[in-house]
């Protein structure tokens, strides 16, 4: 050994040993670098000792405290690895819960669509129950509400002038001096439109009686209503006392306010979906039928005589009485025994009969989908369907509705039709029978738009009851206007009224009794049915008794103001109404809880195509 190398070897101590290789595969080249490293630095002193530079030891110091340094921070890094690796485990876990997270979520998806085809089934079977006979004799004795309603609504109208006489009689009689023609025409105006004040009344308590006994109860004990009412206009002439008359409109009006809540409602929750809206028209079709009655039975040849008047109003007795005998038969709605009363034995036993069939669990299903999509709205009252914002809009929808039909200016035509045509240019006896064309033409379109109900939809049949009407309401202003310079406009008025009725038939005739009950789930449907009564009667009132101050001061142009309101229910029914035909009544109520309407597959939206206008509006 060289003189030069003994003495590197005295100088140098022993080398500090490295730390041991880091096993993690990221920091291998790491450690590569640091051994290149060392091993330069070991040649350089190696270098440096053989020249013998002064500063050797200063040297060789300062590179061993770079090598510690070097030392430490290898540690570190070590250490921070394991960090790492630590970090990089608790992520692999969160990795494998989010994915035991999706896979939940896959099986929940595919549980979702699995309910959907079931739910896309039950109510293809739904949409293909069928009428039975029992369901026909049910529907038949509800009906009679309505046909009561329409009978008392015209009965009043052709026989006129032979009341104004009765009411004349008994003020000489009594007071021994004629009576003034404007006392005469105040007390006629309170006998026709007190009706209206007691269906009014019917009306805001219907929700109340329906729940309170149920449908079925509640329709039979409205009957005594109905029997004491016709038994007091029948008799009025015998006692020679119109407030007798008067008193028996306010009661029979109370009667035909609490059918027409209590009616729809029974029949919306008894009919099948697919039939529920040809169904619901039957109620308009009893009303029309009524009406074409007490205008034939009105006819001076029959019953509206000065003799028989008070036969033709204590007629009302009859399907009051009959509804008595054929109700009792009938079993109480399935939908208020399971929903209202939690009693699943009685409604099936109920839905077994309606159905004919001894399978009835997709109504049992479809009824308990609905009774938990509306467990927060169970037995609401007016004030508290008012004050939820949830249900503000089809509530909104259901009033104009009701408005659309009355405001329509169909009950001018039919508390005055008599009237309306005399003052078209017709003699007094053209007018009555005119006024039974009128009667004779609801029931047929009546007739006409019952299969038209569940296949051209609610929507789109009211849309095009209003728009006849508008046109043919400006046509009955225009042939008013000109009658006097051209004789055969008189036809003309008279077949304008005739379409405007005819389009009132096709849309708002019979739409907004049936589609308030459809709007609403089982808890708020009595109240909403309630109100929409309510306001039904309050706008049948205005009109009764104000139709004859309007022809006063607006003459010829006494529908326009008509024609203008019918504008505006035909924008409204465009913009905010939704199609509710094959639509459950969980599917309806939903429309309005999300704001938009997402039809199952192969289904249409609210308004016939994808939902998108519901969308945009809602």
């Amino acid at each position: 050994m060289s003189e030069c190398s003994a003495g590197c070897e005295h100088a140098l101590p022993p080398p500090k040993p490295w730390p041991a290789p880091l096993s993690n595969a990221p920091f291998g080249s790491l450690q590569k670098q640091v051994s290149i490293m060392s091993l330069n630095l070991t040649t350089k002193i190696d270098e440096i000792q053989c020249h013998q530079h002064a500063d050797t030891s200063a040297a060789l110091h300062a590179i061993r405290s770079q090598l510690q340094d070097l030392t430490k921070s290898l540690e570190s890094c070590q250490s921070e690895v394991v960090e790492v690796k630590r970090d990089m485990v608790a992520i692999k876990h969160e990795i494998d819960t989010l994915q035991a997270a999706k896979e939940e979520i896959e099986e929940l998806r595919d549980a979702v669509d699995r309910l959907e085809e079931q739910t896309r089934r039950r109510k293809i079977r739904l949409l293909e129950q069928g009428l039975t006979c029992f369901l026909c004799y049910a529907i038949f004795a509800a009906v009679l509400g309505m046909f009561q309603f329409g009978y008392n609504t015209g009965v009043i109208n052709a026989p006129q002038s032979v009341i104004e006489n009765f009411i004349g009689d008994c003020w000489k009689s009594r007071y021994h001096r004629n009576i003034e023609n404007s006392k005469q025409d105040l007390i006629w105006s309170i006998a026709v439109s007190i009706f209206a004040i007691g269906g009014m009344i019917g009306g805001f308590c219907g929700g109340s009686v329906g729940n309170k006994f149920g449908r079925k109860k509640g329709l039979l004990l409205n009957n005594l209503l109905g029997v004491g009412g016709a038994c007091l206009m029948g008799f009025s002439q015998m006692s020679n006392s119109f407030e007798m008359l008067i008193l028996g409109r306010l009661v029979i009006g109370i009667n035909c306010g609490l059918n027409t809540s209590l009616v729809p409602m029974y029949i919306s929750e008894i009919a099948p979906l697919n039939l529920r809206g040809g169904l619901g028209t039957v109620n308009q079709l009893a009303v029309t039928i009524g009406l074409l009655l007490s205008q034939v039975l009105g006819i001076e040849q029959l019953l509206g005589n000065k003799k028989a008047w008070p036969i033709l109003l204590g007629l009302a007795v009859v399907p009051a009485v009959m509804q008595m005998v054929l109700l009792p038969v009938c079993p109480e709605s399935p939908r208020y025994l399971l929903m209202s009363r939690q009693m699943e034995d009685e409604a099936r036993r109920a839905l077994r009969r309606l159905r004919a069939s001894s399978h009835v669990e997709e109504d049992i299903e479809e009824m308990r989908a609905e009774e938990a999509a509306s467990q927060t709205e169970a037995h609401m009252t007016m004030l508290q369907l008012v004050r939820n914002s949830n249900l503000r809009m089809p509530l909104t929808i259901g009033v104009v509705m009701q408005l659309s039909q009355q405001l329509s200016g169909i009950n001018a035509v039919l508390y005055y039709s008599t009237s309306l045509f005399t003052a078209a240019g017709l003699e007094e006896w053209q007018s009555k029978y005119a006024t039974l064309g009128v009667g004779s033409v609801m029931v047929v379109m009546t007739l006409v738009s019952i299969p038209l109900m569940d296949r051209a939809g609610r929507r789109t049949l009211h849309l095009y009851g209003l728009g006849g009407m508008f046109i043919f309401s400006i046509f009955i202003t225009i042939s008013l206007l000109i009658k006097e310079m051209m004789s055969w406009m008189t036809f003309i008025s008279v077949i304008s009224t005739l379409c405007f009725v005819i389009f009132f038939s096709v849309g708002p005739g019979s739409i907004p009794w049936m589609i308030t009950a459809e709007l609403f789930s089982q808890g708020p449907r009595p109240a909403a049915m309630s109100i929409a009564v309510l306001v039904n009667w309050l706008s049948n009132f205005i009109v009764g008794i104000g139709f004859p101050k309007m022809q006063e001061t607006f003459e010829n142009y006494t529908f326009l103001p008509f024609s203008v309101l019918l504008g505006c229910f035909w924008v409204f029914t465009y913009y905010k109404v939704p199609e509710t035909k094959n639509k459950t009544f969980e599917e309806i109520s939903a429309i309005f809880t999300r704001g938009v309407d997402r039809p199952m597959k192969g289904e249409t939206g609210p308004y016939g195509a994808t939902g998108e206008r519901e969308e945009a509006h809602l």
